[in-house]
């Protein structure tokens, strides 16, 4: 028997689909320019019903810059205004420059150095961070900074769940066999770290894990349990810093859905259906200072995309790179990649090479910017000649307004087709995420991405003609309920043309959710 909440989901959906993207984005808009006038005066005190916020006697966190902008502060129920942040002084020139792996960080943080993670208070809902497709966007958007973050507690930990309701018009994202259905997500987070996990200047040890449910009202052989694991750990030690990550994703469904993707934006267009594929990226860093401005970084990398029922590959590689302080908060660097691909039979193993510079610029206290680009040279066991491409990494965090975030990150990367023999691709893609508070207690967020996909041969005997062009859209508003409970509906539009009819298809979606924090 079919929920009466689900049909009203249902015609809720059928009213936002008859609208076009641009009236959506227009609308959205046009609320945030009325209304930023009344967030930038001074914060009054919010009404009596919010949580009370901690005793206080618990001491003020610390309001370090970082490269991405701070999550949204907690609300607060204290009578009198909220005080001022204090500007960061800025650093004195003569000050050491940082590590290559503080310059170039290899995985985002999503936990801010203000939460007090001993007494599980949180921010409501986290500051927007853009991604790119397949574990892509690694170095882009580190959300801590690496520094000491002053916290004296050794042992952290939060707790939060979600639970989605979506109406979702295309399940199997299919050309030919559209189908309409309701499901529910459940989808817990926890988060347990020793030691400096928020500035990773000192030795810590951090886990995050998020199982997800996902349970169709009507196509039950659908359902789908997804897995995501982040185990991090590093040790700082005189003038060598040394690092060591895993990564792990095992998704049912059709999307490549990561911590900070949880709704779909990103799907899986090389396969274009449900597809089992279990991701695993180990990263090993190591980080020796040389001068007072000069350091030198030694890289492991090891990707790996195991397709249960197609073609699965894994990747070893190593860099060494120089990177030199030429400002106090500009870091460029300079060195390269070599690596090794493998791939199921009867698709062909590769080897591969990188030339790349970088360059990390926190241009002012509200804006940084990350940027990596380069040549790559493929060569393909002698079955063909060798492949030059670029590849590229670019991402920008700005927060130019108090409660105003926004992250855009860009990027190019080699990838072996799962799903067509002999093949790798080429993504290039863009992505941002825009999110406004509004009134204390709402958030209007707006994440919009392009991705394009061509295909070319690894053996010379394969016509490889194949070209994908996949974007997304999805307006969002959430509204903080208390300081432990906030809800929220979005709307997702996706869309993949291919000049192969049958890798081609749309997408809606409309969806509510509810965030527990313990």
């Amino acid at each position: 028997m079919r929920p009466g909440y689900a049909l009203y989901i249902y015609r809720f959906a059928q009213l936002i689909v008859g609208r076009t993207s641009v009236l959506v984005v227009a609308m959205f808009f046009a609320v945030i320019l009325a209304t930023q006038a009344q967030e930038s005066v001074e914060e009054v005190a919010l009404p009596p019903w919010s949580e009370p916020t901690l005793p206080s006697s618990e001491p003020a966190p610390s309001t370090q810059a970082a490269p991405l902008p701070p999550a949204p502060e907690s609300v607060t129920s204290a009578p009198e205004p909220l005080p001022p942040t204090p500007a960061e002084p800025l650093p004195a020139s003569s000050e050491p420059l940082p590590s290559s792996e503080q310059a170039f960080p290899s995985s985002p943080d999503p936990w801010s150095s203000s939460t007090k993670y001993t007494t599980a208070s949180t921010t409501v809902v986290p500051a927007p961070v853009a991604t790119g497709p397949y574990g892509g966007a690694y170095n882009v958007f580190p959300a801590g900074e690496t520094v000491d973050s002053g916290e004296g507690r050794r042992f952290h930990y939060q707790l939060s769940l979600t639970v989605r309701g979506v109406w979702d018009d295309n399940i199997f994202i299919s050309h030919t066999n559209k189908v309409s259905d309701y499901y529910f997500a459940i989808e817990p987070v926890i988060t347990i770290g020793w030691g400096d996990i928020a500035g990773r200047s000192r030795s810590y040890l951090r886990l995050d894990y998020m199982p997800s449910a996902i349970l169709f009202v009507d196509h039950s052989d659908q359902d789908a349990f997804n897995q995501y694991l982040h185990l991090e750990g590093g040790y700082g030690s005189g003038r060598w810093t040394l690092s060591l990550s895993e990564d792990i994703a095992i998704l049912e469904s059709a999307n490549l859905n990561s911590f900070y993707d949880t709704t779909g934006l990103w799907a899986n267009t090389d396969a274009s259906g449900p597809t089992r594929v279990n991701i695993f990226y180990t990263r090993a860093r190591a980080t020796y200072q040389l001068t007072g401005k000069m350091s030198l970084s030694a890289e492991f990398d090891s990707p790996s995309y195991a397709y249960p029922n197609h073609i699965s590959d894994y990747t070893i590689a190593g860099g060494l790179y120089l990177n030199y302080e030429l400002r106090p908060k500009l870091t460029v660097g300079i060195g390269g990649t070599f690596g090794y691909t493998w791939v199921d039979a009867p698709s062909t193993d590769q080897t591969f090479e990188q030339i790349n510079l970088r360059l990390s610029y926190e241009v002012t206290a509200k804006l940084n910017l990350y940027a990596s680009g380069g040549v790559e040279f493929r060569q393909f066991d002698g079955n063909r000649d060798t492949y030059d491409s670029p590849v590229f990494e670019v991402g920008v965090a700005y927060r130019p307004f108090s409660g105003t975030n926004i992250s855009l990150t860009a990027g190019r990367r080699i990838y072996p087709s799962g799903y067509v023999t002999n093949q790798d691709f080429g993504a290039t893609y863009v992505a941002a995420r825009f999110q406004q508070r509004l009134f204390h207690r709402f958030y209007l967020g707006l994440g919009a991405g392009y991705e394009h996909s061509n295909y070319f041969a690894t053996d010379r005997d394969v016509n490889a003609t194949r070209d994908d062009d996949y974007w997304f859209i999805e307006p969002s508003v959430d509204v903080l309920i208390t300081r432990w409970l906030s809800a929220g509906v979005y709307y997702l539009h996706r869309e993949d043309i291919s000049n192969d009819d049958f890798f081609s298809w749309n997408d809606n979606q409309v969806g509510v959710r509810a965030t527990v924090r313990f």
